[in-house]
Order: C-alpha cells, then structure tokens, then sequence
C-alpha cells in the first residue's frame, strides 16, 4: 500500500490531521491541502489514487473540485462533509464522487470505505470493453476504446458513472436491467440503498441525451422492473 497515494482535501486541520494518521496506519502515502484550487493543482501534476474532499473549501468548493476533476481523472472521490442533507449528497454524487460520509464520522469507517474504494477501483470498477467497438444509434455514437458519446456529431460529456451506465444498457439493446443490476455492475458493490442513486444518474444521463426532444427515448423504464436500451 505504500505506493498509493490518498490526497485529503480541508481545511479543518485537525480532521485533516485525523484522517492522515488513520490512513498511514494503513500504509497509504498522504498529501493534506487545505483549499480547492490547491486540490487540482496537485491532482494536474502528480498521480492521486484516490481523493477524500470536503465541500466547503476555501477558493473553490468541493462540488467544482468534483466537476474538474471529472473532467480528465476517473479516480474514486470519497466527500467527507459537515452537509448532512440527502439534497447534498445525491448532489455529490450526481456530479461524481463514488461515496459520502459526514462529518463527525468514525475514523475506522472512513478507513474501510477507502479500502473499499480502491478495491473497486483496481479490480471491479475497471469495464473490459471490446476494443474498438463503437456502437451507433439514430444518432448517437459512443466509443468504448475512447469513452466518448457524441449525439448527431456534438460531444457529449458524461461522467465516468454515467458512461458506463449507458454502455451497460447500449450494449445490451432491449434487455431490462432492474436497478440492482445496474447499481453492481457499474459500482462494483453490493446493492444496499443504491435504487435512489442509479435513478439520479439515470435523469441526468436523460437530460444530456435530450431525451426531452425525442419522440422515440433512448433509455425507456420498464415501470415495476427497471431499465432498457431502446435501440
């Protein structure tokens, strides 16, 4: 473990303090920053294996560091946050961190999330696409070797969640897959309360498909079952 790195972004010293011990006991390398824009000038310049981030920072909120992020890195992001609303949680993971815990929290069970997270990372939550399979709908093209999406020649940007959410569903035109299917296939984890958070993601895949201006939707729910691919 001593070549991972775990990157602890907040500003409260002392719980940044907290968690750095806590993960050194396990053997992880620790970087501690205190404000956002921080927190992306080392993930642009080093290998990070996975970020723990508040959400209330200095210079640039963790909601904005999230999106940045999300733009390039696929890393697990694990928000530990004194905002204890559902509001704020769905809203950190619909933007793109794969686990939320508030704070005052247990040290050893922040601990075993990141030991959960990056066991995914490294052997679950890496799909084995067949290379240079593109698949083609109406439309909308999504590359498995690139991970792209395009919709009639615009890029689509999409989380890493939601591409593989929709190359679950692509891949597999007309076959139903109920909310657990989808939850352990793209998380890697057994499915607990995950129904909720699929179904965000899911609207927000919608709404970057511009599902509201087709008459024949891409993704059609199957109600009482789940999901499919109307291809």
């Amino acid at each position: 473990m001593e070549n991972i790195k775990i990157l602890i972004a907040d500003d409260d010293v002392e719980i940044a303090d907290l968690v750095a011990i806590h993960l050194e006991k396990e053997g992880y390398r620790v970087i501690k920053v205190s404000d956002g824009q921080e927190t992306i000038d080392i993930i642009q310049t080093q290998p990070i294996d996975l970020l723990i981030l508040d959400i209330m920072m200095p210079k640039m909120d963790g909601y904005e560091v999230t999106r940045r992020i999300r733009e390039k890195h696929n890393m697990p992001i694990i928000f530990l946050s004194a905002k204890t609303s559902d509001f704020d949680k769905v809203q950190g993971l619909v933007i793109g961190a794969d686990d939320y815990m508030t704070k005052p929290f247990i040290p050893i069970e922040l601990v075993a999330r990141v030991n959960a997270q990056l066991r995914r990372f490294m052997k679950l939550n890496q799909p084995k696409y067949k290379q240079d399979t593109n698949l083609e709908f109406g439309g909308l093209t999504i590359s498995s070797e690139q991970r792209t999406v395009t919709l009639y020649g615009k890029n689509i940007e999409l989380t890493p969640k939601e591409f593989k959410i929709l190359y679950l569903l692509a891949s597999n035109p007309n076959k139903v897959y109920n909310a657990e299917d989808i939850f352990q296939k793209v998380w890697g984890d057994a499915y607990y309360e995950g129904g909720n958070t699929v179904m965000v993601h899911i609207r927000t895949l919608r709404k970057k498909l511009e599902e509201d201006k087709r008459k024949n939707k891409l993704i059609k729910t199957v109600w009482g079952v789940g999901y499919k691919f109307n291809g």
